[in-house]
């Protein structure tokens, strides 16, 4: 069993910066992949970004790619997305999780995290 804790959401003006972090807990964390997915109002949850077990690989969306960094501490047992250039668009839920492949969907992933909201003013 596998516990995320997102933090670091909030509201960001346009052009602005956040640092997503999810806290884990439980076995064998460095195991997983991790992933940042978004869900925006009304729509599906998506995968942003995603990240191998050493941080050896990593997934962006092409929507956030070249403005957002996924990175992982496996002593910390902690993953983290940072955000730069952030856009309107960009705000919505965010979600971390655990997979035990490199999937794309969220039905390929194990475990989740409540969600920590972000929200960018225009």
């Amino acid at each position: 069993q596998v516990q995320l804790v997102e933090s670091g959401g909030g509201l960001v003006q346009a052009g602005g910066s956040l640092r997503l972090s999810c806290a884990t807990s439980g076995r064998s964390f460095s195991s997983y992949y991790m992933g940042w997915f978004r869900q925006a109002p009304g729509k599906g949850r998506v995968l942003v970004a995603r990240i191998n077990w050493n941080g050896g690989s990593t997934y962006y969306s092409d929507s956030v790619k070249g403005r957002f960094t996924i990175s992982r501490d496996n002593a910390k047992n902690t993953v983290y997305l940072q955000m730069n250039s952030l856009k309107p668009e960009d705000a919505a839920d965010y979600y971390c999780a655990a997979a035990r492949g490199p999937n794309f969907h969220w039905s390929g992933y194990d475990y989740w995290g409540q969600g920590t909201q972000v929200t960018v003013s225009s």
